[in-house]
């Protein structure tokens, strides 16, 4: 089982994701903290394998949380950063902080299983090779392929199409724009439906944000950008 520590300010927060993270097969929530310092004494304590690390603590804040589980040496778990945080700051501080995913909040099940899962498969990998022997190159790509891995598209979707409605949202969101299902639609060829679930998929797995745009008559339009 790999252990798993959730750090977040909010109790009832904490709850949801340790059932998230209790629903996913392999992982084992054991311990729960809701202050920076406990999360650092947890880790100490109960070793886990991965740290669900919120960044708005009301003590110290995620990112001196992380730097500290980095510099002990009885405790250097993995970190998956949670948080509502959305600033390029933050997130480059994780990124450097060595954390293995950053999950915008509010978010899904699923995006957090996939990102569990991903995890997992890192674990497993790490855990086939032989301590005693140097690495090869092969090892080496697979442990980094496994970790860089993007997040699949759910059944029903395909990883190609993804690819492409990716890149198109990517574009128009680095040049300050958004992007609807039916302009989505247009640029891939696909329909409208199809598009449209490509671009929830990617705001339930944390990568885009959606927002409602209001005028004239009939339903707000939806339009994604890019996180």
């Amino acid at each position: 089982m790999i252990r798993v520590l959730v750090v977040d300010d909010d109790f009832m927060v904490a709850k949801v994701h340790s059932g998230y993270v209790s629903r996913v097969d392999g992982f084992e929530v054991v311990g729960v903290a809701h202050t920076g310092a406990d999360a650092v004494v947890a880790a100490d304590e109960l070793r886990p394998d991965l740290v669900l690390l919120d960044i708005y603590l009301p003590d110290i804040d995620g990112m001196t949380v992380l730097r500290q589980l980095r510099g002990r040496p009885s405790a250097d778990p993995d970190v998956i950063v949670i948080t509502a945080a959305r600033d390029l700051d933050t997130v480059r501080g994780a990124i450097h902080g060595g954390a293995l995913h950053y999950l915008i909040k509010p978010f899904s099940y699923e995006a957090l299983r996939e990102r569990l899962e991903s995890f997992r498969s890192l674990h497993r990998t790490l855990a086939d090779l032989p301590g005693d022997a140097p690495a090869a190159q092969q090892d080496v790509d697979r442990l980094f392929g496994t970790r860089a891995r993007g997040v699949t598209p759910p059944k029903g979707l395909s990883s190609e199409t993804s690819r492409v409605v990716e890149d198109i949202l990517r574009d128009r969101s680095a040049a300050g724009g958004d992007l609807s299902a039916t302009e989505c639609a247009d640029a891939t060829e696909i329909s409208r439906v199809s598009a449209r679930k490509y671009l929830e998929h990617f705001v339930e797995s944390g990568r885009a944000e959606v927002r409602l745009r209001y005028g004239g008559t009939g339903r707000p339009e939806r339009r994604y950008r890019w996180l």
